[in-house]
């Protein structure tokens, strides 16, 4: 029998159900997991060890007392470090948070807490989720499980790293411009980034809050399926959440549909790793063999996502980071000399460089004189790049993509050039910029073994669709069922 680390969390669910093993035994046996590998992983932030334990005591007694309330109670679930959960560090691995403990649930935390999951990490992540590779983090690099000298992707990279080494079933991340499709890919995981609006981002600290979507990681599509039931649900304390009716997500995976799936041909062209393409070109093969039809599709905007995208996230981000001042909200320096030294000087200590340079820049182009010139052509831009999407889906139901254009590079390969570091999410942004949902899936390894990711775009709020079609590939291969060896 596999160790309980490598079982899926619908496997643990059922396992539950029938009596073959307990939440404490479940929660155990991961707290050893991350006792052995954590070392060399480093996902975590933090942990509270015997609050694991004492939540997964009260799950075994509900269900002993037969008041289990669902397929994820007494389930694990660890959440990226911007997520708030009451009593608990929220830290966004920023220095200018370091000593924060939340005094509130987020509405994801609600949700999964009154569904009894067991809440007990809190993952490392780029700053603030600032960065594609984990290495913004103001306390340490996360690794990367299937070779420890590379990069996780980010922000997200602990919460992708974490459901890779068996550290946890399934965990939570946030996606501002890709941040838990790139990680997923270059981690060899499923992640998904919703509709926006299906998910409250009420209780999430904010990045770029027109594009920031909270979203499950998981081992296979069907874990995806069954953490996205646990926290979708409408909430009137988040202006941008849909009151729209959810459906059985994991029920719709079982389809014998045959679709119309689109191949954006933008998506191949120069920059492309040639095994990230042979592994592309090699599912879609698939999709053609199991009969869905195969329709090449045009985004002529591509190009744009990533001006747009540097426009508009580090505009906005530079008005949400201006509450962090040293007076309202975190870090206050103890080497200011008066009022004003105490915004300067905490300010300067909190952050990190790439958060500093995403703040000056989106100060720039909201700046009097350059608003016109740069954000409000950006916003122009944005509706150009949806209008592309809804012509694509007059010809196909979902899209096929490569997640990112290479495998986990190097750390600090990247790290003097942050032109370079930000097309690591090129074929991710757009995706964020018109607000629809992406998945990406393992379609394959390189040559050197590391893992490489299939995404496939999907329809606003058409979830359920995207995710069967994501679970028709993944039933014809085996490469959501490997392991790093650590």
């Amino acid at each position: 029998m596999a160790e309980i680390y490598e079982q899926t969390a619908a496997a643990l669910s059922d396992m539950l159900s029938k009596g073959e093993v307990s939440s404490k035994e479940i929660m155990a046996a991961y707290l050893s997991r991350i006792d052995n590998v954590d070392g060399k992983v480093r996902a975590f932030n933090s942990f509270d060890r015997d609050d694991a334990l004492l939540q997964a005591d009260a799950a075994d007694k509900r269900r002993m007392d037969g008041l289990a309330v669902g397929p994820l109670d007494g389930i694990p679930v660890a959440l990226k470090d911007v997520i708030a959960v009451k009593d608990q560090p929220l830290t966004a691995s920023s220095n200018m948070l370091k000593d924060f403990v939340s005094p509130y649930d987020a509405h994801v935390t609600e949700l999964l807490k009154r569904q009894g999951a067991v809440l007990f990490g809190r993952l490392n992540l780029d700053e603030f989720a600032m960065g594609s590779s984990t290495e913004n983090s103001g306390f340490a690099r996360t690794c990367n499980p299937w070779d420890l000298e590379r990069i996780p992707g980010g922000s997200s990279g602990g919460s992708a790293a974490a459901v890779a080494a068996g550290e946890a079933p399934f965990t939570l991340g946030s996606d501002t411009g890709g941040s838990i499709r790139q990680p997923a890919s270059l981690c060899g995981c499923v992640g998904m980034k919703p509709t926006y609006g299906l998910v409250s981002r009420y209780g999430l600290i904010a990045f770029a809050s027109s594009l920031d979507q909270i979203g499950p990681f998981a081992k296979t599509v069907e874990d995806a399926a069954l953490l996205l039931q646990g926290i979708v649900g409408h909430d009137r304390r988040d202006s941008t959440s849909i009151n729209t009716p959810v459906p059985d997500y994991r029920a719709a995976l079982k389809t014998d549909k045959k679709w119309r799936l689109g191949v954006p041909k933008e998506y191949f062209g120069e920059g492309l790793d040639p095994e990230v393409r042979a592994a592309i070109d090699a599912a879609i093969k698939s999709y053609e063999s199991m009969g869905h039809e195969i329709v090449e599709v045009s985004l002529p905007t591509t190009e744009l996502a990533v001006p747009v995208y540097y426009i508009l996230a580090p505009a906005e981000a530079s008005s949400n980071l201006s509450r962090y001042d040293g007076i309202r909200y975190g870090h206050r320096s103890q080497k200011a000399k008066d009022a004003i030294d105490v915004y300067y000087k905490s300010r300067a200590e909190g952050f990190g460089a790439e958060v500093k340079r995403r703040i000056i820049l989106g100060a720039y182009v909201l700046s009097s004189g350059y608003y016109d010139a740069y954000y409000l052509k950006a916003q122009k831009a944005r509706t150009i790049i949806r209008n592309d999407f809804n012509a694509a889906f007059e010809k196909c139901d979902a899209l096929l993509t490569p997640t990112s254009p290479t495998a986990a590079f190097k750390a600090g390969e990247k790290t003097d050039d942050p032109l370079s570091m930000y097309l690591s999410d090129i074929f991710t942004i757009n995706v964020n910029l018109a607000g629809l949902p992406g998945v990406s899936v393992p379609c394959g390894f390189t040559s050197g073994g590391l893992p490489i990711g299939l995404q496939i775009i999907g329809k606003a709020f058409e979830e359920a669709e995207m995710l069967a079609i994501a679970h028709a590939y993944e039933q014809q291969h085996d490469w959501s069922k490997r392991m790093p060896a650590l």
